[in-house]
């Protein structure tokens, strides 16, 4: 267990590749939940992608319908919304979070029939986080997720569940790759412990400029008032029409 909160930039730059990664947490001054969601890409396939902003939702697009080759792993909505709950995930995960809520059960009971990505050899982590506003600052918490192949054959699932009360000024980064490699090494260990200011524009522009410019695809940074649940985003996108 570590305490210590990192600067997130310096974790992101010189890594050529952490793959797909969601951060969450907490402003500084307590006002604002917070959390990121990016995604890179070294094929054409994946590269080939944009994020757009519907309403609370966000979705993933080709930027060149044309040129998508497979959908079923990079196209999905990353972001919705059930209440106050805010699912951030790197697949259609988010799908089966969505319906779980809905249906009056969790975040863990969710992700328990759900895997890895079916990409052998990579075998991608799925990552979750689900935020749980509430209906006062204090009562804001958050839990992540990432499911892992246990067996580097596809046929065994680690899942690794965990749970966050917010603290002010920090929150927690998850990504699906540790580093580039071929196949790259998947993350390993807990979320790292991360600072988290009270600037939504400064804290975008330190992960959208920490990530390698070859591989970096799409951004989005929201901070919800945690008293009336309103949010403000940025997303940012490699590719624009």
């Amino acid at each position: 267990m570590t305490y210590t909160k990192r600067n997130l930039g310096k974790i992101l730059r010189g890594n050529r590749y952490p793959g797909r990664g969601i951060v969450v947490g907490k402003t500084s001054n307590g006002k604002c939940a917070v959390f990121a969601y990016f995604i890179m890409g070294r094929s054409e396939n994946s590269r080939n992608r944009v994020f757009e902003a519907c309403g609370d939702e966000l979705k993933t697009l080709p930027f060149d319908g044309s040129k998508v080759a497979d959908p079923s792993l990079i196209l999905y909505s990353p972001v919705k919304a059930v209440g106050r709950e805010v699912i951030v995930t790197n697949g259609d995960q988010t799908d089966s979070i969505e319906e779980a809520l809905k249906a009056g059960k969790c975040f863990r009971h969710a992700l328990m029939g759900r895997t890895f990505e079916p990409d052998a050899p990579l075998y991608t982590p799925r990552i979750s986080a689900l935020m749980h506003l509430g209906g006062k600052p204090s009562a804001f918490s958050y839990e992540m997720s990432i499911l892992k192949c246990g067996d580097g054959k596809g046929k065994k699932c680690n899942r690794f569940f965990y749970s966050y009360e917010a603290e002010n000024g920090a929150g927690h980064f998850l990504h699906t790759y540790e580093k580039d490699g071929n196949p790259p090494p998947v993350f390993t260990g807990e979320p790292r412990k991360v600072r988290i200011g009270n600037d939504l524009k400064a804290f975008a522009e330190e992960i959208w400029n920490s990530l390698d410019e070859d591989n970096k695809i799409s951004l989005c940074c929201r901070f919800y008032d945690l008293k009336s649940g309103a949010f403000e985003q940025i997303v940012l996108n490699k590719y624009t029409k």
